[in-house]
């Protein structure tokens, strides 16, 4: 038999001062709350909650948490008695169970020890080494490794790598389009210069009709530009906002995931009271807390993303394949109207008529004469030549 002069050695509470309380709570169909409890005798000055079970009467209240001193059950005083002996006490009530407790108070950071620390260093230490160097060690990385969302943070470099791809060959592509709208412009230009200085009337409408199609090109080409330009803004955006985002906060849930694993280690009860146990259990619950809430929110990103990366990659394929086939269409169709070939040119006049001088045959004629008996004849071409080249520069 214990006796109460066993248990007159208070818990050290290193000058925090405890708030008392209590609470109500309606028990479930098996006729529990939902806590487990340590300490009591003999070993212990206080019985205090280990932990709160998910989904109980306990956690659903949110009152009790790991930490917490029980002082009674029912109005009955718990102290002296055997943690065994006051989960009896909490069972043998039926329907609603009244637990009067000591609210712990204490910062939980003042839980967290350089010895938690490490072993956070630990556990990322493993996580980057392989099987077999883990192995060698003794080291366990299974819990670290089999976590799906850890292979998710591969799975995002792969996609981030892919919309990498897709943005520098739409760069390509977009400079590509552009150089050939750029040509189809100086086709049209030249052809609409040959067509007004072409004195024979069939072919300058001719010359001026395939003008008008390449400047139809260059225009369909730009608007090619304009459909496939924002699928740069909209990659760019998947690329550098929401994939980081969400790789983010992967390393934070592996942070937290980290944080909780170094409290899960083995504990060890301090004989004078517990009460820096009771600290590292408070820990525990929160940062259980944390990772199950931290893991729900990956879950919820990831499952977002995914479903963005499916319909963005068909959306933007759809652009891009509507953009080409339109561009295709449109440049079939004006070529085909333009179907001017073949055209009939005679060269002779053009040649004189697209002369730099306003000179008319008989006068051009006279003036080679002159030039023939000045010994000057064989410098007339090229002045023709560049003049019909200033011309065409002018234009």
């Amino acid at each position: 038999m214990f006796t109460d002069m066993d248990y007159e050695l208070e818990e050290d509470k290193l000058g925090i001062p405890t708030v008392p309380g209590t609470v109500t709570m309606k028990k479930d169909s098996q006729n529990l709350i939902g806590i487990s409890i340590g300490g009591g005798a003999q070993f212990c000055p206080c019985l205090y909650i280990v932990q709160v079970f998910d989904n109980t009467p306990a956690a659903l209240d949110g009152t009790l948490a790991a930490g917490d001193e029980i002082t009674g059950v029912n109005g009955k005083p718990v102290k002296g008695k055997t943690k065994v002996e006051v989960a009896k006490m909490i069972q043998a009530v039926q329907v609603e169970v009244v637990i009067q407790y000591n609210k712990l108070q204490a910062d939980p950071k003042q839980g967290k020890s350089l010895d938690i620390v490490l072993k956070k260093v630990k556990h990322r230490l493993v996580e980057n080494m392989s099987s077999g160097t883990a192995d060698a060690l003794g080291l366990s990385r299974a819990i670290l490794c089999n976590d799906g969302l850890v292979k998710r943070l591969e799975e995002l470099e792969k996609t981030a790598e892919l919309y990498k791809g897709l943005m520098e060959h739409t760069k390509r592509l977009l400079r590509a389009f552009y150089e050939l709208s750029q040509t189809h412009r100086a086709f049209g230009d030249v052809f609409s210069v040959i067509g007004v200085r072409e004195p024979q009337a069939a072919a300058s409408e001719a010359f001026v009709k395939f003008a008008e199609a390449h400047r139809n090109m260059e225009k369909f080409g730009i608007q090619l530009l304009k459909t496939i330009k924002p699928m740069l803004h909209d990659l760019n955006t998947y690329l550098h906002k929401a994939i980081p985002d969400t790789k983010l906060t992967i390393r934070k849930y592996l942070d937290v995931k980290f944080e909780y694993l170094a409290l899960g280690d083995p504990l060890y009860r301090v004989s004078t009271g517990n009460y820096e146990y009771r600290l590292i259990l408070r820990c525990r619950q929160e940062a259980r807390a944390r990772f199950a809430k931290m893991r729900k929110d990956v879950l919820e990103k990831i499952e977002l993303l995914d479903q963005k990366h499916v319909q963005d990659i068909v959306f933007q394929l759809q652009r891009f394949v509507s953009g080409m086939s339109r561009y295709y269409d449109d440049c079939y169709a004006v070529l085909k109207e333009a179907d001017v070939f073949p055209i009939e040119v005679d060269l002779s006049r053009t040649m004189i008529n697209y002369s730099a001088q306003s000179l008319s045959y008989e006068e051009e004629e006279e003036e080679e004469e002159e030039e023939t008996s000045r010994g000057g004849g064989e410098d007339d071409a090229p002045q023709t030549e560049n003049g019909a080249e200033k011309l065409i520069d002018d234009e």
